[in-house]
């Protein structure tokens, strides 16, 4: 089993500059309160255990570590996945959600640089990944799912484009470096999260094809249960995740800049174990388990918070 301190796109402290850093959580704010104003007007409250399960789904999924050639490995990032079934609002801030979460429970990520990690793992690859399905979203379901992996694979190519220019831009490493390198690892992590993406939508437009009609559609019962159980099994699976080290980690033991990674301030669930459980297969399932209900949790209160301020809203102009 390999956790390491970097996951694939997951940017640590001391990668980037204290003004980069910054200005990644200017502009990551800013896309986070735009996400909570335009989720606010066609949000619908049945939509909340979905936006649950979805966050619990994409925490779970983004534990399992496949490996890709070259002895690195990656893992399914589901900022496409979100999007395309949420919406690209209540996408980016299902991301946010577990990215958080991610950084301030099991140190996974920094937490300076948390503002740069929404960057690229929620706000870039949601936009990118549904700008291109809505161009499709009426065409039959072969286009749309040629699209959707299409725009997976591009969206994760985009994030790893975001990341070398964040770096190059902190002095970390050079453009001419961090640019080939990371677009090259990610152009093949990045036909995992095509795949993942593709059959993961295919089965919503198989079974519930209004999912991806109307922002307030309805999941049903059963739909909400079937994530449910796929989510545990992906959490059973955890323990076997690839050890190879991942994209980013990779590029920057290959390019020297490793070692500039700060470790947290704080340890509560280090490398997505818990401590008095070691470091088994036991251990890493029920912090995956935890982290699963904690993001589905965040969620569904976020969204009911919404929720409640979309209704404040529509009472003050009745």
């Amino acid at each position: 089993m390999f956790f390491a301190s970097i996951q694939t796109l997951h940017i640590p402290d001391g990668f980037l500059s204290l003004f980069i850093a910054g200005l990644c959580w200017v502009v990551a704010i800013g896309f986070i309160l735009l996400a909570i104003r335009r989720s606010q007007r066609s949000f619908d409250e049945r939509l909340v255990p979905l936006a649950g399960m979805m966050a619990a789904f994409i925490f779970a999924g983004q534990m399992i570590n496949f490996p890709v050639a070259g002895g690195t490995s990656g893992h399914f990032i589901g900022a496409a996945l979100a999007a395309v079934a949420l919406g690209p609002w209540l996408g980016i801030l299902v991301m946010t959600a577990v990215i958080a979460l991610q950084a301030l429970l099991f140190q996974d990520g920094g937490l300076v640089v948390m503002g740069a990690n929404i960057l690229v793992m929620g706000i870039t690859p949601a936009l990118i990944s549904y700008g291109l399905y809505r161009a499709v979203s009426h065409r039959p379901r072969r286009v749309q799912m040629i699209t959707i992996a299409a725009s997976a694979w591009l969206s994760i190519m985009g994030a790893a484009l975001v990341t070398a220019l964040l770096l190059g831009f902190s002095g970390t490493s050079s453009f001419r470096v961090a640019v080939p390198a990371l677009l090259g690892v990610h152009a093949l992590i990045g036909i995992g999260e095509a795949l993942i993406t593709a059959a993961a939508l295919n089965l919503i437009m198989k079974t519930r094809p209004q999912l991806l009609q109307s922002s307030a559609a309805v999941g049903g019962r059963g739909w909400i249960a079937s994530g449910v159980a796929l989510t545990l099994l992906v959490i059973l699976l955890a323990p076997f995740a690839s050890r190879f080290p991942d994209g980013l980690e990779w590029v920057a033991a290959e390019n020297g800049f490793l070692d500039t990674a700060v470790t947290a301030p704080f340890q509560l669930l280090p490398g997505y174990t818990i401590p008095i459980l070691g470091a088994g297969s036991l251990s890493t399932i029920v912090a995956s388990l935890i982290g699963a209900l904690l993001a589905a949790a965040i969620m569904i209160i976020l969204a009911r918070l919404i929720h409640g301020r979309q209704a404040k809203m529509k009472r003050l102009r009745d």
